[in-house]
């Protein structure tokens, strides 16, 4: 077990889609039957409409993120006064969406699953730079071949949860056809009234996306439509200072070696730890646990600064013909 704190969160149910809705839907469609959207209104069924709507217990549930992600500080004060209005009303867990922006490398999409895990309402992660439609998020028509639900309905529909988080990584690098705009469906979506009654094009009956907690990134936001950065609460990101970069090594070496029983200390040497801090955040986890395997290699239980010297990560590179 982790050195965390274990904050437990309490869930409600919630009607997120109507069964009834289904029924009038397949009898619609019943005389062009698409077998994908007939086999999903059958899962749909078979689920029921109700997920369950997570509630913190404590504000501080996000307290150790200043620790494993300092220079986060900003975002995790206010997401914590959300927290705490929603403990005093015994609501569930809101905030309004955010923007994370900063240049490349500086932990942004670790950040936002961190945050995920801590306040356990499970969480979509979706890549925009592969974004080339607004169908992805909203789905296409069934009536077109291959078509299928979007990211939003199928986390509601298949996920657990009436307000995961969703993650949309690098917003700013949506594209693609121009005619078909990627930012489209968040419109509606980041609006609370309108996700209220969310539609998607596949499945095409309304579904209750007002719960989901968004939190997009970016490294420039001139490319972002203004309509929906005034949507979001946007955070300018800073490149982690020296103390900070320590902060984020400690945390992860701590947190290595507590979920692993590989026989490391629980502290490492102040060079190790300098060696660490001195990569990028995006570059510190897996050249630790590269470290660690060159370290085992040699026979050791510690870590020594020329292991992350050899622990260098190749480059994928094609051989051959």
């Amino acid at each position: 077990m982790g050195h965390r704190d274990i904050r437990l969160t309490v869930a409600e149910a919630r009607t997120i889609y109507d069964v009834a809705a289904i029924d009038r839907a397949m009898e619609e469609t019943a005389g062009n039957r698409n077998e994908a959207l007939a086999s999903l209104y059958d899962k749909m069924k078979q689920r029921g409409g109700e997920r369950f709507l997570i509630r913190p217990t404590h504000a501080d549930m996000v307290d150790d993120l200043y620790e494993s992600c300092p220079n986060f500080d900003e975002v995790i004060d206010d997401i914590k006064k959300h927290l705490a209005l929603s403990v005093a009303g015994n609501e569930p867990t809101h905030f309004t969406p955010i923007l994370l922006l900063g240049e490349p490398g500086i932990g942004k999409t670790h950040f936002a699953r961190e945050l995920a895990n801590r306040l356990g309402t499970g969480h979509e992660f979706v890549s925009m730079s592969s974004l080339t439609a607004g169908w992805v998020l909203s789905g296409a028509s069934a009536q077109w071949n291959n078509a299928k639900p979007g990211k939003v309905a199928h986390t509601l529909v298949h996920g657990d949860f009436a307000n995961p988080i969703v993650v949309l990584d690098e917003i700013d690098k949506a594209g693609g056809d121009s005619r078909y705009d990627p930012y489209g469906a968040l419109y509606s979506l980041l609006e609370n009234d309108t996700a209220r009654a969310f539609k998607d094009e596949f499945v095409d009956i309304d579904i209750d996306a007002s719960h989901i907690l968004w939190v997009t990134t970016a490294n420039d936001e001139r490319g972002i439509p203004e309509p929906i950065l005034n949507r979001m609460n946007v955070y300018e990101v800073p490149r982690p200072d020296h103390d900070a970069s320590l902060r984020i090594a400690r945390s992860l070496y701590s947190d290595s070696v507590s979920e692993h029983d590989w026989g490391f200390p629980p502290e490492p040497d102040d060079s190790v730890l300098e060696r660490l801090a001195s990569l990028p955040p995006r570059d510190m986890k897996k050249r630790l646990l590269a470290a660690f395997g060159t370290a085992k290699l040699a026979g050791r239980n510690w870590l020594e600064t020329s292991d992350f010297e050899q622990a260098r990560s190749g480059r994928s590179r094609k051989i051959g013909f």
